[in-house]
């Protein structure tokens, strides 16, 4: 069993005298990044302020290693815990190397002298986060997943046991958010920190995180891996998704289906119908789908979207009694649209349904030699 930097027992956490969250029983372990996730408003932030002794717990207790968080001095708790908050720091005159160079003051002393060692710690956190070409910039002057990266060298370069982020996406774009995952992950893997945070996008905790912890209500609602929580419509559940549908093979949300009677019929597969369902349902537009293997890369999308979907058995050749079933939904729609351009033995019933499809004039696009 992986030893845990960072424990908490029976541990509540609010404001004032008034509990947000009760209950919490948290374990990170070196080297893993364990996630927190659930509602706004759920008590995620106040749990992550509470382990870092920026807010009072209410109730029970923190551990770093098998001390009391309680009994750590401020230079103690700083050289051990770093935290990463989304609020938007504030500078003036200061150059990127200097906001890293914040991040060893629990190591000068009150004059903030540098040794070599520390030179060299911050020379290595800035070369980590890849901020080699902007490190003398004005830390004003850069944008906003440079600003995030420049803070986490901060904290990274304090050496912590612990690192602690609180929704550390905010305010980045896609490239910023996927370089900063895989600077975690690095950190973890090679400097074999515990890494607890919280995050907003779920598709990027299903991927990064090894444990995570679900928040509702008042108190925790599960801990798992994300095999674990992931599954059985769990995510549904936790965030209480009555519009819509959340696919946990790509963890990432889905629109209603549109109602009605289908309009439309889709013959699609391996992928290949994952764009048509999305613009038919932008348009507001009822459509059917098949004939879809349940193994198909695109069998959960045609799921969420499709008002009829006809399914064949994973790794079974399409049945006669599919292409009939599918043959009649077919009949009843409007209009065909073939996204496949290639077919094989597994889905040659699926030809033989776009062949009659272009013989009724149901296509009139992409029409099947």
């Amino acid at each position: 069993m992986c030893e845990a930097w960072l424990s908490t027992h029976a541990l509540s956490a609010g404001y004032g005298k008034k509990a947000v969250i009760n209950g919490v029983e948290i374990s990170a372990e070196k080297g893993k990044i364990l996630t927190l996730i659930g509602p706004n408003g759920a008590g995620k932030s106040t749990v992550l302020k509470t382990l870092c002794r920026q807010i009072k717990p209410l109730g029970g207790t923190v551990f770093i290693g098998n001390t009391d968080l309680r009994n750590l001095s401020g230079n103690e708790l700083a050289r051990s815990v770093s935290l990463l908050l989304t609020d938007r720091t504030k500078t003036e005159y200061m150059r990127c190397i200097d906001v890293v160079e914040t991040g060893r003051y629990p190591y000068t002393g009150r004059l903030g002298i540098l040794s070599a060692h520390d030179h060299a710690m911050v020379t290595e956190a800035i070369k980590n986060v890849d901020i080699e070409d902007i490190a003398y910039c004005d830390f004003e002057r850069i944008s906003d997943g440079q600003r995030q990266r420049v803070l986490l060298a901060g904290a990274i370069c304090r050496e912590p046991d612990v690192l602690i982020l609180d929704e550390p996406t905010t305010f980045l774009d896609i490239k910023y958010k996927l370089e900063l995952m895989s600077i975690l992950k690095k950190i973890a893997r090679e400097k074999n920190t515990a890494i607890i945070m919280s995050l907003h996008e779920l598709e990027l905790a299903q991927r990064v995180s090894d444990n995570i912890l679900c928040i509702k209500g008042e108190r925790p609602d599960r801990i798992g891996t994300p095999d674990e929580v992931f599954s059985n419509g769990y995510i549904e559940e936790l965030y209480g998704i009555t519009n819509g549908s959340f696919c946990e093979s790509y963890g990432s949300p889905e629109l209603g289906k549109c109602e009605g009677m289908s309009e439309v019929f889709v013959i699609g597969g391996g992928g290949s119908g994952i764009s048509v369902y999305r613009s038919l349902q932008r348009m507001g537009i009822p459509f059917a789908a098949g004939i879809i293997h349940e193994n198909d890369i695109e069998f959960p999308v045609a799921s969420a979207l499709a008002s009829e979907l006809i399914t064949e058995k994973a790794f079974e050749s399409v049945s006669k009694e599919s292409f009939e079933k599918a043959l009649q939904v077919m009949r009843r729609c409007k209009r065909v649209i073939c996204a496949v351009k290639e077919f094989g033995t597994m889905n040659e019933f699926c030809l033989t349904l776009a062949k009659e499809a272009e013989k009724s004039g149901l296509i009139k696009e992409g029409a099947v030699s």
